[in-house]
């Protein structure tokens, strides 16, 4: 039966940019608000972030960290004890300067991050080194006055977890600093089928206030990269302001090393521009909040019966099922099981409950199978356990094929203004030279990957001796 096509929805070939918007809002993921630049996180999208978050959040338990949670509201005296971080983030904050009809006597910043709160929290209940290190982490939302909003990608208020650490050594941070990056890099291959780059970010491009940031970016199908999650190591830059400091194995006092790492929402939109495609979102099966649909094509007795057994059978397999008996049109449901990105959809008729056998359809690459229904539930275990390892696949040989090894700045011009992705070339450390880049359609270094590339001995910029090799590339 053929699919019912969504008109509504325009070809991610065409225009990238409106495709992007019709999902969000065809696929029921966020609505636009009376807020400016906020977003209500429809129930699908929330339900994936869900997913996302029991994942990361196992990770985090397992590995020692354990969750809290911090006020809102940062206080102006407090937000002001680091100066780099608070010019970092002064553009986007947001001041509240009224409690009901009340000036109140100093401005609250709303968190844009938490970095002083959890260093006031830890100057106060850290006093030795047998009370470290401390793992914790927070689910929240946070607030950042962007000035250009898109839902998932930038919105003024938006959901994610930061992790904030202390500990005894700078030995100790780092290694929490590269451990944690390794865990996003886990999410996104593992989980959410999306091929990474990790690596450090240069010092312009670092977090305000780090010694350093590691950064995991990710290749959208037009070439443009996502920054998806961040590994910050503060070293003792917020701890001697902060006055963060504890008695050593020596009786003396010292400064904690701190980190910081975290992820948002804005996964969601990755996942959308990585697998998407002109018929609606298509969801690895570990995250997808329903793996399979088992949809009736008339509802007869037999029919309904068969629907039943077969998602019991499924949901006995420990996977996530949902039915749709209802009386829409078998094109309309499939269409709709389509946008929303189910890995699986079962079909089952009159004539296949006298054949014994129903139709499964994927929806990575749309093929058809016909099975026996006594096979149907080891035949959708294996289909789910192959287009999670084709869509990683096939999100990497696009990555591959729309990564560029560059050498002159006429090069890197005519792949970004023509098929835009990620380009590979040498840098000499200078500033001045990511800032000449960024005149090529705005382009920004991505990081220098923990294991680099010897591409050639000059700076693809100035011709002088090369230190790094860098990812570059156009970022959302």
């Amino acid at each position: 039966m053929a699919i019912v096509k969504n008109e509504k929805i325009t070809s991610r070939d065409v225009d990238f940019a409106q495709w992007y918007t019709d999902i969000v809002k065809q696929a029921h993921l966020a609505y636009y608000t009376s807020v400016k630049g906020c977003m209500v996180v429809e129930p699908y999208a929330f339900a994936i972030w869900e997913n996302i978050k029991n994942v990361l959040d196992k990770m985090f338990k397992e590995s020692g960290h354990e969750n809290l949670y911090m006020p809102m509201f940062i206080p102006e005296s407090l937000l002001n004890k680091e100066a780099e971080h608070v010019e970092g983030f002064a553009p986007e904050v947001a001041w509240v300067t009224h409690g009901g009809k009340n000036k109140l006597e100093e401005r609250l910043c709303v968190r844009p991050t938490s970095e002083t709160l959890f260093c006031d929290y830890y100057s106060n209940i850290v006093k030795s080194y047998r009370d470290l290190p401390k793992l914790y982490n927070q689910w929240c939302s946070v607030v950042r006055w962007e000035k250009t909003t898109r839902p998932f990608l930038r919105t003024r208020e938006f959901l994610w977890q930061e992790g904030h650490t202390v500990h005894e050594t700078a030995k100790e941070a780092e290694e929490e600093t590269f451990k944690m990056m390794n865990v996003y890099k886990k999410l996104f291959e593992e989980y959410l089928a999306i091929p990474v780059i990790t690596g450090k970010k240069t010092e312009k491009e670092k977090f305000a206030g780090a010694e350093y940031t590691l950064s995991l970016e990710a290749m959208m199908y037009d070439g443009v990269s996502l920054q998806s999650a961040t590994s910050h190591y503060f070293g003792q830059k917020f701890s001697v302001p902060f006055d963060m400091k504890f008695v050593d194995r020596n009786n003396k006092w010292q400064y904690v090393y701190q980190t910081s790492w975290g992820c948002s929402t804005r996964i969601i939109g990755s996942l959308i521009m990585v697998h998407g495609d002109d018929n609606g979102l298509v969801l690895p099966p570990k995250i997808a909040p329903k793996q399979v649909v088992v949809i009736s094509i008339r509802n007869d007795e037999k029919v309904l019966s068969a629907v039943q057994s077969i998602s019991k059978a499924l949901s006995d397999k420990g996977l996530r099922v949902c039915t749709d008996t209802s009386d829409k049109s078998a094109g309309f449901k499939f269409a709709e099981y389509e946008m929303k990105g189910l890995p699986v959809r079962i079909e089952i008729g009159p004539r296949d409950i006298e054949n014994k056998q129903v139709v499964l359809v994927r929806r990575d690459n749309g093929q058809k199978y016909t099975v026996s229904i006594d096979e149907v539930d080891n035949k959708v275990c294996e289909l789910l356990e192959d287009i999670q390892h084709c869509m990683y696949e096939k999100a990497l040989k696009h990555t591959q094929e729309r990564t560029y090894t560059c050498t002159t700045l006429d090069e890197v011009k005519n792949i970004m203004y023509s098929k835009p992705g990620f380009i590979k070339a040498m840098w000499c450390g200078d500033p001045e030279c990511e800032l000449k880049m960024k005149e090529i359609r705005g382009m920004k270094s991505r990081c220098i990957p923990f294991e680099e590339e010897h591409i050639s001995d000059h700076c693809i910029v100035c011709g002088k001796k090369a230190k790094h090799m860098l990812y570059w590339g156009i970022q959302y």
